[in-house]
């Protein structure tokens, strides 16, 4: 039973439930409402929550996928600078992208006093779900879209569509390099934005055509090199990453072929790794920075005032057209 649950059964708003648990202002109707849902559930909050919010700790929980990503990192910079200009403090916890950490984190945190929890979101299942909903302290999800939840993200599928769009004029026989569907950003919508914007120039990418790859580098060279073995007339390469891109760009030097006059090849993210490649890796850039202030400002205001509403925040892209794909005739 959640707190959630609690609200929905007694007609009244999650904050309602969260001023009556901690003995804040609730009118008499809906202090009786509540009053009898608790009593006919057996429902109990943990002692730890109560006293979650009855102090403050000005520590913040922070989980991330992993600790070897720039994405991350500058995001992670966003964060620790507007918490600190506060006077809060991070706390860190890698999941080595593993989503079942991710539930053990959350958890983890609130039992430990933390004021509120910033989550990388990789992968969302019905146990975050679940979890998400009965957490007795403000969370904020960054890089990706969560109905119901305050949210920062990016369009990763117009991104994809608008950089598609600058290949697709000089492309031929075209492979994807992509990640698990199941993360919703990276592995679904910039898939589905590259397709769409290639079958706007009537070129249909072929499901043997897309490789399924881990995040690192060498899951992109693995990749694009069983791409170009089993398709070798294959002229263009899209990359869901640019790690995944840098790996690519071994395989294909490593199979005599050069960018980009035999392979064109582009990235997504514009880490540091896109301009130190040569020619530079054509992307997208992401305002990671900003994201992870933003995060920091709402996770702020709703620490403030828990009756601030949930917000949405979808941050900045621009498409970099850089070396790595042909210009146009």
């Amino acid at each position: 039973m959640t707190i959630n649950e609690i609200a929905k059964m007694a007609g009244v708003s999650r904050a309602t439930v969260s001023r009556y648990l901690h003995d804040g202002y609730v009118s008499d109707e809906k202090r009786a409402a509540i009053a009898a849902v608790i009593e006919s559930t057996g429902y109990k909050p943990s002692v730890s929550a109560q006293l979650l919010r009855s102090r403050h700790t000005n520590f913040i929980g922070v989980i991330i996928p992993k600790l070897n990503s720039d994405s991350i990192s500058r995001m992670a910079d966003g964060i620790s600078r507007t918490l600190a200009s506060e006077g809060y403090q991070l706390l860190l916890a890698c999941t080595e992208n593993d989503e079942k950490k991710e539930l053990e984190y959350l958890s983890l945190f609130q039992e430990n006093n933390v004021d509120g929890i910033i989550l990388f979101g990789t992968i969302f299942t019905a146990a975050h779900r679940k979890l998400l909903s009965g957490l007795l302290v403000p969370v904020v999800i960054l890089s990706q879209y969560e109905k119901g939840f305050s949210c920062v993200y990016s369009d990763d599928y117009q991104a994809a569509l608008e950089l598609g769009r600058c290949i697709a004029p000089t492309a031929g026989e075209t492979a994807v390099i992509s990640v698990t569907p199941s993360d919703e950003a990276v592995g679904k919508k910039r898939l589905k934005g590259f397709t769409d914007a290639f079958r706007e120039s009537d070129i249909e990418i072929k499901k043997d055509h897309i490789a399924i790859s881990g995040f690192t580098a060498q899951s992109g060279e693995d990749a694009a090199r069983e791409l170009l073995s089993r398709h070798p007339g294959i002229d263009t390469l899209l990359c869901v990453t640019d790690t995944i891109a840098s790996g690519a760009y071994r395989a294909i030097r490593n199979a005599g072929l050069t960018i980009p006059d035999d392979i064109q090849i582009s990235g997504f993210g514009d880490s540091t790794v896109s301009t130190v490649l040569y020619p530079a890796l054509t992307t997208v850039h992401l305002c990671f920075e900003q994201a992870g202030e933003s995060a920091a400002h709402i996770l702020l205001s709703r620490i403030r005032d828990e009756n601030e509403p949930v917000s949405e925040v979808r941050y900045e892209y621009q498409v970099r057209v850089r070396g790595s794909i042909r210009s146009r005739a």
